[in-house]
């Protein structure tokens, strides 16, 4: 194979099948490529083979099953797509699928969702909201998906949160998802928190009162803006692999990586790119990050190096935990046992009184 599909397999195995990829579906379609080229068409052959069981079941009145068969098809769609910028026609088309795919699923999914959209800046983001059932709106977790993922990819940590009693947005963000056309990548998201604001406050189903927001990767680093553009509105924060400076490592990234940013920025270069990515950082933001806040990063990650979670930790104010995993990878997607149900619990503790979950106290030899 060549080097970028080499890469996008070495990086990017436990991801996918952590969040919904069968291991024998990603073997079977890794193990057959050679070129980048044949990446997206790879990828949606066998989503197209996922969604034809949730047509087929659709039609048959089967409907649990096909929102599971269709949930798992948009996932296949976006992986297909996910830094596919070589050919953006191509990438769009498969995107199309995954949106259309996750949006016929909601309704017959166990809690079902609903398309949420937030006016912002002359366009829209879009989410998707799903609500577990209780006797009150329950509180809501924010989801911000990274640099090359989408909401379509974060339904299984929704689902663990919504186990608990908390309801789900996952959020398309400015250079993400259904906004990347129309949006470019940016650095301060305190408009953006805004605006979301703004919206949840419309939302009957749920608690605004009771908000954290969490991300994942670059919707880490996203996740700490809006805390910190939100103050004590927000009462939690997780960040899941978020760099404190995103351009600090931008040598360090796969070369995937920087092409999908610069796509996604509306760079017109490597050295656009990377001048933008230096404007996401947290060194006049982190000051202002006053909830709670559960930092969750792999020692091992290649993407964004371990250090710049300890900068982090460093940067903000009490309450803080900091949570390396040392075998874990770039979103620690290896490792979801060790981190996700213990993330779940940390914001149950915060949001509705939950039991308070044990986090180890991080190596301030290695992390400090």
């Amino acid at each position: 194979m060549d080097e970028l599909v080499a890469s996008a397999v070495a990086h990017w195995g436990p991801r996918f099948t952590t969040n919904g990829v069968t291991a024998g579906d990603f073997t079977r379609v890794t193990s057959g490529l050679e070129r980048w080229s044949d990446w997206c068409a790879a990828w949606t052959a066998v989503g197209a083979e996922h969604e034809a069981l949730g047509r087929e079941a659709l039609k048959e009145g089967r409907t649990r099953s096909a929102g599971e068969h269709l949930a798992q098809a948009a996932v296949y769609h976006h992986f297909a797509k996910f830094v596919f910028v070589v050919d953006p026609d191509q990438m769009r088309a498969a995107h199309e699928r995954a949106v259309a795919c996750l949006t016929d699923a909601l309704p017959h999914l166990d809690p079902p969702g609903r398309r949420v959209t937030v006016p912002f800046e002359g366009a829209e983001l879009v989410g998707v909201l799903r609500v577990p059932p209780a006797d009150e709106p329950p509180p809501i977790v924010l989801m911000l998906p990274g640099l090359d993922s989408t909401k379509e990819e974060l339904r299984s940590t929704e689902d663990t949160f919504l186990a608990r009693g908390l309801a789900t947005l996952s959020l398309d963000g400015p250079g993400q998802g259904e906004s990347e056309y129309d949006l470019p990548i940016r650095g301060d998201w305190a408009p953006v928190a805004e605006a979301v604001w703004e919206a949840l406050g419309t939302l009957d189903e749920v608690d605004r009162d009771r908000l954290a927001v969490w991300g994942v990767s670059l919707g880490g680093y996203y996740s700490a803006r809006v805390a910190a553009a939100l103050g004590d509105r927000a009462k939690a924060c997780v960040s899941l692999a978020g760099p404190f400076n995103f351009g600090d490592n931008w040598d360090g990234l796969p070369q995937l990586t920087r092409d999908t940013f610069r796509h996604r920025s509306g760079a017109a270069d490597d050295d656009e790119a990377r001048r933008i990515a230096l404007t996401l950082g947290m060194d006049e933001a982190a000051a202002d990050l006053v909830a709670p806040l559960l930092i969750v990063f792999g020692r091992q990650d290649r993407l964004i190096p371990w250090q710049q979670a300890a900068r982090l930790y460093d940067a903000v104010p009490e309450p803080k935990e900091l949570l390396m995993l040392e075998d874990g990878n770039h979103g620690c997607a290896n490792v979801a046992p060790q981190h996700r149900p213990r993330t779940a619990d940390w914001l149950a503790a915060r949001l509705l009184g939950a039991p308070e979950p044990t986090i180890p106290s991080p190596d301030t030899t290695k992390a400090g």
